[in-house]
C-alpha cells in the first residue's frame, strides 16, 4: 500500500507557496510572517510532521541548545534557565539542561560531547575555568557561550559581571553605615566567584582605610546554605563582627541562620548583605541586601549572542560585560 502521508510537497500546494519556502518556515528559518502563517496552517490542516531525523542529517542541526551549570537549585541558576528558555524558545529551539554539581571533568565531558552534535550550541557556566576548558573549546564544532571570566585563549562569546567591584561596593556601603568590623564570609577561593569575591572585599577595605584581619575571614565548603551555616558559625566563635559579607546570598541564607542561634540581632548587632540579589532575598528575615549581578540579563546576552553565533560562525568573539548594583534591603539597616 502507498504511504498516504501527507509531505512538505502537499502544505507547500495547499499553501500557494515553494517547497523551498515551506521548508524555510517550518525549520524555524527566518521567513514573511504571512507565510510562515499559511505554511504552519497548512501543515496543520494535512497533519504534517516533519521527519526530525532526516531534517537533522541534511542541515546538521538538532533544534537544540545545551545550558550547563554547576547547580539547578541554585535560584540564580533556575533564573538565568527561565531567561534562557525566553530566547531559545523564540528561536523555535529547545532547550536541554545539564547540572554538573561543578565538577571540571563533567563540564568538559559535556563539550567534548558537542562532537557528537548533540545539541546546536552551549552555554557554560563553570566555577573553575582552566586551560583544560580553553583546550576542550577550541576543539568544538559548535558555538559555546561562557557565562563568567572571559578565558584568556578562547575564541568563545563571554558574558561576565564585576562582582569584584560589586563586593567592594558592599563594603564601602557597610562602612558608610557604620560598621568597622566587616567580616567576609566565601566560598572555595579556588574557584572564579570565591577568588574575584574575595580580591573586591579587600579593595573595599583598602577604600575605607579598614586593615585586612584574618581572623574576620571564613570559608565554605561551598557557597551553599548549610556551608555558610557552619562557617558563620566558626567565625562567631573566635569574632564579633558587626558586619558580614557573604560571597552569594545562598551563604548569607546560612549565615542569618548561624547569627539566629547565636542570639546576635540582625541588623541591629551584625549587618548581613549578601550577593547575586536572588529569589531568596525577599523571602528570608530580615530581606537581604545584595549585590545584583544580573543573572537574568547575563544569561539573556549569552542565549542571544550564542543565537547569532549559529547563525553566524564567522561573527568575532565579543565579551559582554553586566555592571553589579547593590540592592539595600533591611538586613544592613536600611530599608528598600
Amino acid at each position: 500500500m502507498a504511504d498516504k502521508r501527507p509531505t512538505i510537497t502537499t502544505v507547500a500546494n495547499l499553501a500557494n507557496v515553494s517547497v523551498a519556502s515551506a521548508s524555510r518556515a517550518l525549520n524555524g528559518i527566518k521567513t514573511t510572517p504571512d507565510v510562515y502563517e499559511r505554511v504552519t496552517e497548512a501543515a496543520e490542516r494535512v497533519g504534517y510532521v516533519p521527519n526530525a531525523a532526516a531534517s537533522s542529517l541534511r542541515s546538521r542541526r538538532t533544534g537544540q541548545i545545551a545550558f550547563a551549570m554547576p547547580d539547578v537549585a541554585n535560584p540564580i541558576y533556575t533564573a538565568m534557565v527561565a531567561s534562557i528558555q525566553e530566547v531559545v524558545r523564540a528561536g523555535g529551539m529547545r532547550l536541554v539542561l545539564h547540572s554538573t554539581g561543578g565538577d571540571v571533568d563533567e563540564e568538559l565531558a559535556i563539550v567534548r560531547d558537542l562532537r557528537r552534535r548533540f545539541a546546536d550550541g552551549l552555554i557554560l557556566v563553570s566555577l573553575r575555568l582552566s586551560d583544560d576548558h580553553v583546550a576542550e573549546l577550541g576543539r568544538s564544532p559548535v558555538p559555546v557561550v561562557v557565562i563568567g571570566r572571559a578565558l584568556r585563549g578562547a575564541r568563545v562569546d563571554t558574558v561576565q559581571a564585576d562582582s569584584r567591584r560589586g563586593a567592594a561596593e558592599a563594603v564601602r556601603h557597610l562602612h558608610a553605615s557604620g560598621r568597622r568590623r566587616i567580616a567576609f564570609v566565601n566560598g572555595p577561593l579556588e574557584t572564579v566567584p570565591g577568588a574575584q569575591r574575595h580580591e573586591g572585599y579587600v579593595d573595599g577595605l583598602r577604600a575605607t582605610g579598614l586593615a585586612l584581619e584574618e581572623s574576620l575571614l571564613e570559608t565554605g565548603e561551598d557557597f551553599m546554605v548549610e556551608p555558610g551555616r557552619a562557617a558563620t558559625a566558626r567565625l562567631l566563635q573566635r569574632e564579633r563582627p558587626d558586619a558580614i559579607l557573604c560571597a552569594n546570598d545562598l551563604l548569607a541564607t546560612g549565615a542569618l541562620s548561624a547569627l539566629h542561634d547565636s542570639g546576635l540581632a540582625v541588623p541591629g548587632e551584625v549587618a548581613v548583605v549578601g550577593m547575586d540579589n536572588s529569589a531568596l532575598c525577599d523571602v528570608v528575615y530580615p530581606r537581604l541586601t545584595s549585590v545584583d549581578l544580573g543573572a537574568a540579563r547575563r544569561a539573556q546576552a549569552a542565549a542571544e549572542l550564542l543565537v547569532k553565533r549559529i547563525e553566524q560562525p564567522t561573527r568575532r568573539a565579543r565579551t559582554i560585560d553586566v555592571p553589579a548594583a547593590l540592592v539595600v534591603r533591611e538586613s544592613c539597616g536600611a530599608a528598600a
